[in-house]
């Protein structure tokens, strides 16, 4: 489920293992169509207007988005909120992932009847306090579609920088990763061109 503030280690683990066995088979298959979706999203937030939706109702989403967001939450560091995500998982199901969006539909009900179950005073998921929210996504945690949202969400936030998305690398630093190209000789008339490659230092300099 998601990650307490505080505890960076087991963040940085969720996070890893999130995208592994069946999610990170997905994520394999749809790589070029995220790194879109990602960079769509980073629009998004970037802009001075608020951001469209292409196939979510504004219900779906702030739904969607309080799930995704506890999911990854915001602490010391930003989160699925700062990334964007919302976005990407819009534009991913109005593209790549279209077939699930049915499974979105189905699954929101159940998010809310899981929200009533446990706090009748409560009128739908995205209105529950944090603590709340964490109870229900806790209980569901083995339902497909809780699964089929932190898998879109991890994928999201940690879409390469390079296309756009994963808006100010949040993503990568959380994870401590160092996304500067490295190379090692032979050097062809192809490196030239590469993002960040310089000339090897001469020996004897």
């Amino acid at each position: 489920m998601s990650v307490k503030s505080g505890n960076e280690v087991d963040r940085r683990k969720f996070m890893l293992a999130g995208l592994r066995g069946a999610g990170g088979a997905w994520a394999a298959l749809h790589w070029p169509a995220i790194l879109e979706a990602a960079e769509h999203a980073a629009h998004m937030r970037a802009s001075d207007a608020p951001g469209k939706l292409e196939i979510l109702t504004a219900d779906q989403a702030a739904e969607i988005e309080a799930a995704a967001s506890r999911i990854i939450p915001t602490d010391e560091t930003p989160g699925a909120l700062e990334a964007g995500v919302i976005y990407f998982i819009d534009r991913a199901l109005a593209t790549f992932a279209a077939d699930n969006l049915e499974d979105y539909v189905k699954g929101l009900p159940v998010l809310q009847a899981k929200t009533h179950d446990l706090y009748p005073g409560v009128a739908k998921f995205s209105q529950a306090s944090p603590e709340q929210q964490d109870a229900v996504l806790k209980a569901l945690e083995q339902h497909p579609f809780f699964e089929m949202i932190r898998t879109a969400t991890i994928a999201g936030f940690l879409a390469d920088p390079a296309r756009g998305g994963n808006r100010g690398e949040v993503g990568w630093k959380l994870i401590g990763f160092d996304d500067s190209p490295a190379f090692t000789p032979p050097f062809g008339y192809y490196d030239r061109d590469y993002p960040g490659w310089h000339p090897p230092e001469e020996k004897g300099k």
